[in-house]
């Protein structure tokens, strides 16, 4: 499917009567992410191979998508998770609706968050990258407005008008695209338990430098207020894979400081070290546990946050050896032009 986009993407972006593109869900999802079962698979057989292609067009993808030269309206309707939500958000507009379901549930599985999340969870207001990072929690429509996930909110029994206004929209101004998408917007109310009620609090537990911090600020708030929430997150953390949570952290904390090229050249290495099996076997442990057996009972290595070494957490952002072959992204159309200019 990938291959499939990244072909017809290329064909679009140099049609003359295309003026942008929609991108939707088939059936009652956007997309729950890439197939990680596969993954799994391939590694059980040995094939590492594989997965380091898979990674290499995905990412290559997410990129193109990022730089496209023609305006992006992404319709999240239903889960829009991992790999799902990293060929969306860094579109030129998303349609959030009322079943909309956002997460980057990868510490679960323990993985990494990817798919060029690093770039723009840390771009979200005050530390909630780092808390959807680490938690995998979800977010809905609503809540996606808040934070800016998403640029456009419809309830779900409206998009077949939405669709038909964009699919008799002949434009390339992105400006007529939003006035348009805009002028069919519904309103959105976070519920009273919302995150976004609590975002005093997430920023006070999550602006701390490491993963015991975090945690230890949340035991605290929990302790004083017998914050439900506290106590729902804490719990989230701990079923998480110590390694991925560290990791992830520095890889939020990193990219906050990143164009979205370093963001993904750097996941793809991380990737690459998470899936080769020799700083650990979470992701297959993880996936295992969680897709595979559905015993949700993972034994994570190493089991505990304490027993995460330095070593294991810089081994995943070192550059790869002499023998791997990096991540290349494919070049934008400005530059094809400027390259074609000189």
């Amino acid at each position: 499917m990938v291959g499939k986009l990244q072909k017809l993407y290329n064909n679009w972006e140099d049609n003359p009567n295309i003026g942008f593109i929609v991108l939707k869900g088939k059936g009652k999802a956007f997309s729950a992410g890439g197939d990680i079962v596969s993954l799994y698979n391939f590694i059980k057989e040995g094939n590492l191979d594989e997965c380091k292609r898979l990674f290499q067009m995905a990412y290559s993808l997410i990129y193109s998508i990022a730089t496209y030269s023609k305006p992006h309206v992404a319709i999240l309707n239903g889960i829009t998770m991992g790999g799902g939500a990293g060929i969306s958000i860094p579109g030129t507009f998303r349609v959030a609706t009322d079943k909309t379901i956002f997460a980057t549930p990868e510490t679960l599985i323990g993985f990494h968050t990817d798919g060029g999340a690093s770039f723009y969870l840390s771009r979200l207001p005050g530390y909630l990258g780092e808390y959807l990072a680490l938690t995998g929690e979800k977010l809905n429509g609503a809540e996606m407005m808040s934070f800016g996930l998403a640029t456009h909110y419809s309830l779900t029994i409206k998009l077949p008008l939405v669709e038909e206004l964009l699919r008799n929209l002949a434009t390339r101004d992105s400006s007529i695209i939003q006035t348009y998408l805009g002028s069919l917007a519904d309103s959105f109310n976070p519920n009273p338990t919302s995150i976004v009620h609590r975002f005093g609090t997430l920023n006070s537990c999550f602006r701390h430098e490491t993963v015991e911090e975090i945690i230890e600020s949340l035991e605290s708030e929990a302790a004083k207020t017998k914050d439900a929430w506290c106590i729902s997150t804490l719990k989230k953390l701990k079923e998480a894979a110590p390694l991925s949570l560290k990791v992830s952290l520095r890889s939020i904390r990193e990219g906050r400081f990143q164009t979205l090229e370093q963001c993904l050249t750097r996941e793809y290495r991380m990737s690459v070290q998470a899936l080769s099996g020799q700083i650990t076997s979470d992701f297959c442990e993880g996936v295992k546990a969680r897709l595979v057996d559905k015993d949700i009972a993972p034994k994570w290595d190493p089991p505990s946050l304490e027993h995460v070494s330095q070593d294991m957490i810089d081994q995943y952002f070192s550059p790869l050896s002499a023998f791997e072959t990096e991540l290349e992204l494919p070049m934008t159309k400005q530059e094809a032009n400027l390259q074609s200019l000189g």
